[in-house]
């Protein structure tokens, strides 16, 4: 039987050579060259999904090497009753924490109004500004956004976390559960921080009525997913100081177009989409382990609910 890497050709090549040296004995088909169809009992997805898998009959499992699987989930071709596993990967829950956490402290030391004064030659003395002085909370705590919340409670922020079920908060955390909790959540938060699964309760969750709790020109890090965002309602929301900046990694079209509103606005700062990445060598055992178990009919490791989304 073979594992069926449905991939950019220069990804495929860093995680079957990642997978390969764990355990040699693997057979690897690439996607669109699959052979016998009967033969593929694994399948391996990036970010986008490739087409029709519904006509592979012994299909066990399908592995994401993204932490998100909303493409996934919305895709024709997926067979029903298939397991499918997403990546839950140290590396990639460090890199995401290394850049929110960045970008978190850039605007508490106040680096785009400096960054304005040097371009200005302008010597600008402005009051230091404390991690403890703001209020900042993270939507979604599962294992990304827990790591984030803990990381900046322990610089000393005053986090809150909200889940749409109750989740257990590390120390320095506010929990936030449901529905009924968001409004208490986000009263007058000064950064929201997004990292929810995207689902259809979630798709536009980033809105006007969202913003409207925050603390006046709040700033607002989305590294979830672009169709979280109602991006007519941001640019209303900057146009009017209730926020004053937006950070933004992920977008509804990728790469974002080149006549993008978002590119010269002075409010925005994006990047295209690099929070985090997983990384081949740190996720590869994951998905061997995966392939075991999928092959020897047990539950996959980070298994998703369907019916959830995540």
């Amino acid at each position: 039987m073979a594992i069926l890497y449905a991939a950019e050709p220069e990804e495929a090549a860093l995680w079957t050579e990642a997978l390969a040296e764990l355990d040699g004995s693997l057979n690897f088909r690439f996607w669109p060259d699959w052979g016998d169809p009967s033969e593929v009992d694994f399948v391996i997805i990036g970010g986008k999904s490739p087409g029709d898998l519904t006509i592979f009959p012994k299909l066990k499992a399908i592995q994401s090497t993204w932490a998100g699987v909303n493409h996934l989930l919305r895709s024709p071709g997926l067979p029903r009753g298939v397991p499918i596993a997403r990546m839950v990967d140290q590396g990639l829950t460090g890199s995401m924490t290394e850049f929110v956490v960045y970008q978190v402290l850039d605007v508490i030391r106040q680096g785009p109004e400096l960054r304005a004064a040097q371009k200005a030659v302008t010597w600008l003395e402005l009051i230091a500004r404390q991690a403890s002085d703001f209020r900042v909370g993270v939507l979604g705590l599962g294992t990304l956004g827990s790591d984030v919340a803990g990381k900046l409670a322990a610089l000393g922020c005053q986090m809150r976390g909200w889940s749409r079920s109750p989740k257990e908060a590390g120390p320095g955390i506010t929990s936030f559960a449901g529905a009924e909790a968001l409004p208490a959540f986000l009263d007058q938060l000064d950064i929201l921080i997004c990292l929810l699964p995207l689902t259809p309760d979630t798709e536009n969750l980033l809105d006007a009525k969202m913003f409207a709790p925050l603390a006046e020109g709040a700033v607002l890090i989305n590294v979830a997913r672009g169709a979280h965002l109602n991006e007519a309602d941001l640019l209303a929301a900057l146009a009017s100081g209730r926020l004053s900046r937006a950070i933004l990694d992920v977008f509804r079209e990728e790469p974002l177009p080149a006549g993008h509103h978002f590119w010269r606005h002075p409010r925005i700062t994006l990047t295209p989409h690099v929070a985090a990445i997983t990384r081949a060598g740190t996720g590869a055992s994951d998905i061997l382990e995966n392939y075991r178990r999928a092959t020897a009919g047990k539950p996959l490791l980070n298994q998703v609910d369907v019916a959830k989304g995540y």
